[in-house]
Order: C-alpha cells, then sequence, then structure tokens
C-alpha cells in the first residue's frame, strides 16, 4: 500500500527534549516504513526560508569537515523498548546530485508524492511545479511497480489535474538533491 505522511510538522520536538525518551515525537509502527524529505538549504543560498537564530554561536568550525553541510542524528525506540538508539551520520557535499533526473527511481518517485501533497496543502513551495510536472516526475520515477501502485499513483495525478483549477505550470525548476 502507497502511504504518504504530511503532517509531522506538529510534532516538532523542543531542542531540549530531543534525548528525552519519555516525550513522544511520533510514531511509525512495527514494520512500517516511511520516507522522509528534507529540504537542506545552503548558507547564503537564495533557498532560506528560516531567519538565522538571533543569539546562535559564531561560525562552527569546518576544520576537517570542509565536505560537511549537515549533521544528522535520528533516535529511535525498537518494539517493546523504553531506551531509544541513536544515530548520527554526517551529511556531506559530496553527496549532492545536481540534476534531479541523476537520482534514484525511489527519490524521483517520493519528490513526486511530496510535491502532490503539497498542492494539497495550497503549493506554498512549489514554485513553478504543476500537475504536468508532477506527473513527469512520477512517471518517469516507476522503476519496479510489481503492484502498480506507482502507476495507479500517476493516474491520481491526473484526476486531481482534470478536477483542479489550479493552472498547469511550465518551467519546474531544478534544485540540488543530496540522496
Amino acid at each position: 500500500m502507497l502511504s504518504c505522511s504530511l503532517d509531522y510538522e506538529n510534532r516538532l520536538l523542543a531542542r531540549e527534549d530531543f534525548n528525552n525518551d519519555k516525550v513522544d515525537a511520533g510514531e511509525i509502527g512495527a514494520g512500517h516504513s516511511i520516507s522522509a524529505l528534507y529540504e537542506i538549504s545552503l548558507s547564503g543560498s537564495t533557498g532560506q526560508r528560516i531567519e538565522p537564530l538571533r543569539y546562535a554561536q559564531g561560525q562552527v568550525s569546518s576544520v576537517g569537515k570542509s565536505d560537511e553541510l549537515a549533521f544528522l542524528k535520528l533516535r529511535f525506540k525498537h518494539p517493546g523498548e523504553t531506551e531509544s538508539e541513536l544515530i548520527e551520520t554526517p551529511i556531506l557535499a559530496s553527496q549532492i546530485v545536481q540534476d534531479l533526473s541523476s537520482s534514484s527511481d525511489d527519490f524521483r518517485f517520493a519528490a513526486a508524492v511530496a510535491a502532490f501533497g503539497q498542492s494539497l496543502r495550497g503549493g506554498k513551495y512549489l514554485k513553478d511545479m504543476g500537475y504536468d510536472e508532477m506527473i513527469e516526475l512520477a512517471r518517469g520515477a516507476r522503476g519496479n511497480d510489481p503492484d502498480g501502485e506507482r502507476v495507479e499513483f500517476v493516474r491520481l495525478l491526473g484526476l486531481a489535474r482534470d478536477l483542479s483549477p489550479m493552472k498547469p505550470q511550465a518551467n519546474f525548476e531544478q534544485t540540488a538533491v543530496v540522496q
């Protein structure tokens, strides 16, 4: 079954609660998986949408980390466990894929699903991406689809386009992708 969760924004943790196993940040049931897509805005880029922290400390040392763009920390609990485990990994500039068409089928398909989700929420961050671009992206990323779920999603996008007052857009701006 194809599913997409778009409402984890309301489950944001306070910074000090990240290490607190008693604070719930959202659950994914055992045997389920999700795809989380994050947009990383590079310092000085036009993609920044959030003001910098007023009282943040000065420049962070990049000695020995010149390729590091960000550092991901993820906590999870195994079913039935009360203490979480921590995964930490750097996100490197060398991982950036300059052209969306060079990314994996799964990534491009997830991007099409996320764009559709954004369109259902008003499309505030879609720029020039309309239903035609979503369809093109999803259709080109069908990959292995033994149960036809991806084909069904492309059909759903076509129906949404046909029923929507949203005008078809052109010139979808492709941005750098990290996978």
